[in-house]
């Protein structure tokens, strides 16, 4: 049994058929340069957010040294021994500092649960209270681990806020929100370096946490 014949494709289709197979990949081709493009501007971003959230933390927008005051406070919030309750302002600097954080691995890793979320932030909280602790730059808080954990979620729930309302858009939205908050604080950190403006000198966790009278002898 014999089945009939096709006529041949005319010429045109088949070249209008090519050319959209050849668009789509192109297209395909150039979505995934943008998003890698994207991601590395993101990773970016947040290396230098952490190199100045490690120059607050460890040495407060000073010149960074090594060895001082070292000492490990396990009780969060209250006084013990010969170290004082956590300042209010302390607080609130040390929650604002993380939000960042949260919104960064939001934006890396939205896939990630909140309870690893949640472990990442707290982690790398707990790194920075090491490291002041290793280099005697400050005290280790378990307040600011606490508080650094509760800042970082508040960025991931920020974010979640953000893509509930604006959609699929909500990532470059954040992302522009993250460039312009990074290139303002790393100016305004350059700026009071340079100043001779110096609010209090701190040999301790947290802007306001303790200064050193020992200068005004």
């Amino acid at each position: 049994m014999t089945h009939p014949r096709h006529p041949p494709e005319p010429r045109s289709r088949a070249n209008l058929r090519a050319v959209t197979v050849t668009t789509e990949q192109t297209t395909r081709e150039a979505d995934a340069s943008t998003r890698l493009l994207t991601r590395a501007y993101l990773v970016a971003l947040f290396v230098l957010y952490l190199a100045l959230l490690v120059w607050t933390v460890l040495w407060k927008l000073d010149v960074p040294w090594i060895g001082g005051d070292r000492m490990v406070k396990l009780v969060p919030f209250a006084s013990t021994g010969g170290a004082g309750a956590s300042a209010p302002l302390e607080v609130v600097v040390n929650l604002v500092l993380f939000i960042p954080f949260g919104l960064y691995l939001g934006l890396l890793a939205p896939a990630l649960p909140w309870r690893t979320a949640a472990g990442a932030v707290a982690g790398a909280s707990l790194a920075l209270e090491v490291t002041q602790y290793v280099l005697a730059v400050g005290r280790s808080d378990t307040t600011d681990v606490i508080v650094n954990t509760i800042g970082g979620l508040a960025g991931l729930a920020l974010l979640a806020l953000a893509r509930h309302r604006l959609g699929p858009g909500s990532a470059k939205v954040v992302m522009q929100v993250c460039s312009i908050g990074t290139a303002v604080a790393l100016l305004s950190a350059g700026l009071y370096l340079v100043s001779p403006v110096r609010f209090v000198h701190v040999r301790d966790v947290g802007p306001l946490a303790r200064v050193d009278t020992s200068e005004r002898r």
